[in-house]
């Protein structure tokens, strides 16, 4: 039964590697189509040899950072075909538009404390120096998949779809959902499908090696619009917003690691309703 998980949850992986685009949509006219480089262009220098070890860095993350990664999540679990999808948290363009000011920081940061908030708060680890060559490396796969971008440009397609805050979430009824839909990747108890290196092929959704309580993920409303346009694996959009919010309650109120300093988030105001 195990090997059958497996293999169903690796084929929609692969699926969904397969089906990533290379072609990134805009909804602004003044922005043109924009296509991913192609790693296999790379030069044998410096700044190439920095961007494919940042890629690495990203997608073999407790692998590759074990010093700064808490658990044993990697970037990618969130943000699909490495920092690439719309919708799924996607990098691409965002090394244009920071600084930018943050209402949960409620100040400018830079993108070096963007992507320290994750490792401290979806990784559940530690900040990394902003001069190491870990963050360089991060950094230059980032502006290197925003390279020929607009700087000041947003690409459309960032962070998540709207998600209708309103919707009342359903418990019970999400528990069934991810007992469907859900648990053949995550584990019935949400434990996540390991792999021998220590780290995981599919994520766990709750405890000690899921993401802490102050990461964007274990909010509801962030939670459930991630899931509506980019779950089940394989299958995304199948799930309607009310059946995408009635399963990220569920999983998001079980027990999960603490992030004490979450009680300085939005310190001038705008506290979502969702947040921890």
């Amino acid at each position: 039964m195990k090997k059958y998980v497996f293999f169903r949850c690796l084929v929609s992986a692969l699926s969904l590697t397969a089906s990533v685009a290379h072609t990134i949509a805009h909804a602004d006219p003044a922005v043109p189509d924009y296509k991913l480089p192609n790693a296999q262009t790379l030069a044998d220098t410096p700044e190439g040899d920095a961007i494919r070890r940042g890629k690495l860095l990203l997608s073999e993350t407790k692998q590759k950072l074990p010093m700064y990664a808490g658990n044993g999540l990697n970037c990618s679990n969130c943000h699909l075909g490495i920092g690439t999808v719309p919708y799924a948290s996607p990098w691409v363009g965002l090394a244009g538009v920071f600084p930018e000011y943050r209402a949960r920081s409620g100040k400018l940061i830079s993108l070096q404390e963007r992507i320290n908030d994750c490792f401290q708060r979806s990784l559940n680890g530690k900040a990394l120096p902003y001069d190491s060559t870990e963050m360089n490396d991060m950094l230059s796969y980032m502006r290197w998949i925003s390279a020929g971008l607009p700087i000041g440009s947003s690409v459309p397609g960032r962070g998540f779809v709207k998600i209708d805050a309103h919707l009342k979430p359903d418990l019970k009824h999400g528990e069934k959902i991810y007992t469907n839909q859900c648990a053949a990747c995550h584990g019935v108890h949400g434990e996540g499908l390991s792999n021998q290196q220590g780290g995981y092929v599919f994520p766990p959704l709750w405890g000690k090696d899921a993401f802490n309580n102050g990461a964007g993920m274990a909010r509801l409303y962030t939670a459930a619009a991630f899931v509506k346009q980019n779950m089940p694996l394989g299958q995304a959009g199948t799930l309607s917003a009310q059946d995408a919010v009635d399963v990220a309650a569920f999983f998001t109120q079980q027990d999960r690691p603490d992030f004490p300093d979450r009680v300085h988030d939005w310190p001038k105001g705008q506290k979502p309703v969702d947040a921890r």
